[in-house]
């Protein structure tokens, strides 16, 4: 077997990207997603998108995702490799100088189909060859509205609150006690206090009006928690929904996530992208409560 040539892509021969042959079962391919380059109208920089090739045929590729003004990569959200080439992959992602956390897309029944599956445990075992591990699997959400509107509970009032400091401490009062294992990574690195930043920072990232963002009280004026609807460069999505610890075991999840919907179907959204973790049973029994089905599921390696 020859050896591996691993390298970046250039403008100029991005097309060997769409060169590789192989069945489109799992990842940003299997949902219609094409790669293209920015300058072609796409999401990606040829700098970030690696091939490897075996006598200048390419077995296994990976691209790096960011927005438009990020200047180093947030997401490896393609990865794949031809049949056999499982190696290729692990190798290519050991090789590239290029480091975020791997997304892995898959349909919401993968367990069930023996292909998909192995496809997606494929991927899964290369990331892991290269020193990756898994974090998390989500559930990925999308409301349209043929799903309906769910109605007010009416428990909650909803303010803008224009302080960020204001923000940020309601931020480490709901990740002083969390499920979500996104934020207890940033805990275990820097207590609340980061994971709060963090979530701040993704805030800031969507392009999306500041003044969307709102605290809600209960009828006594106590805070219940946060709601964040919110743009991504891919369209409007639930950006975040917080319950303080004081306030939980009412259901607040629930009227947080309802007020979210309403807010960006009132803007218009023609649909709505939302997430949480598996284990996070009282989000996704309040996502599925308001109406938002599951689309996909998602794999986390960090």
């Amino acid at each position: 077997m020859t050896d591996l040539v691993i390298r970046a892509l250039t403008e100029s021969d991005a097309h060997l990207f769409h060169t590789m042959r192989g069945r489109d079962l799992v990842g940003r391919a299997a949902f219609g997603h094409r790669y293209a380059t920015a300058d072609n109208g796409g999401d990606y920089r040829p700098e970030w998108t690696w091939v490897a090739l075996r006598d200048g045929v390419v077995v296994a590729r990976a691209a790096w995702w960011a927005g438009p003004h990020d200047t180093e990569p947030v997401l490896l959200n393609w990865f794949d490799f031809a049949d056999g080439e499982e190696a290729a992959g692990a190798e290519l992602l050991r090789r590239a100088p290029l480091h975020a956390e791997y997304e892995l897309i898959l349909p919401a029944d993968w367990r069930e189909r023996p292909d998909v599956r192995a496809a997606a445990e494929g991927r899964i075992s290369a990331a892991r060859a290269a020193g990756m591990k898994p974090l998390v699997e989500r559930y990925s959400y999308r409301w349209t509205p043929e799903c309906g509107l769910p109605e007010r509970p009416g428990r909650l009032e909803f303010r803008p609150e224009p302080d960020d400091a204001v923000i940020l401490d309601v931020l480490r009062r709901v990740h002083s006690a969390t499920l979500d294992a996104h934020a207890q990574k940033a805990i275990e690195g820097g207590g609340p206090e980061q994971a709060a930043r963090e979530e701040l920072d993704f805030f800031h990232w969507c392009p999306s009006p500041r003044s969307w963002w709102q605290l809600a009280y209960t009828a006594g004026g106590e805070l219940a928690g946060i709601q964040v609807p919110a743009r991504n460069p891919s369209g409007p999505c639930v950006g975040f929904i917080g319950v303080v610890p004081e306030q939980r075991g009412h259901g607040y999840g629930y009227d947080l996530l309802v007020e979210c919907t309403r807010f960006l179907a009132a803007e218009g959204a023609e649909f709505i992208a939302g997430a949480t973790d598996r284990g996070n049973v009282p989000m996704a029994a309040a996502f599925a409560k308001a109406g938002h089905r599951i689309s996909q599921e998602r794999i986390h390696l960090v």
